[in-house]
């Protein structure tokens, strides 16, 4: 008859392990979500770059027939999402860091995610504006 294995030794609380959350609760997929974030947004700065660069000197209908080209408008897109995802996951981060006063902290979450939103949505509107040139 063997010995039952005995699990590692681990500094986390029964309750924890039960529900497979670390300390944050949540902090390892936020972690690797703004990585993911940070990767997509390196991928996409280069092309982003060269689309600014020919948009220098140009005037609204130039701009319009660059921003036309569907290529460019999903560069422009992702770009802004991975952009703004990447924004609302490190405010989140700093705000549940160095905010102690928990209603404060709610409300600033909130109001990060909703600056987040109303950014991204703002940008992306203008794009698919610009883009299908109305």
């Amino acid at each position: 008859m063997t010995a039952p294995i005995s699990p590692a030794k681990s500094m986390r609380t029964p309750l924890a392990r039960v529900r497979n959350l670390g300390a944050s609760h949540s902090g390892t997929g936020d972690f690797w979500r703004q990585r993911l974030t940070a990767v997509a947004m390196t991928l996409l700065i280069v092309p982003v770059i060269v689309v600014v660069l020919m948009l220098l000197g140009r005037n609204q209908a130039g701009a319009a027939q660059i921003l036309g080209s569907l290529p460019i408008a999903i560069i422009l897109l992702l770009f802004i999402i991975a952009s703004a995802w990447h924004m609302k996951i490190g405010m989140q981060v700093v705000i549940e860091d160095y905010v102690h006063n928990e209603k404060l902290k709610l409300a600033s979450v909130m109001a990060n995610n909703f600056f987040s939103i109303a950014v991204a949505l703002a940008s992306i509107y203008a794009i698919l504006k610009l883009s299908s040139g109305v």
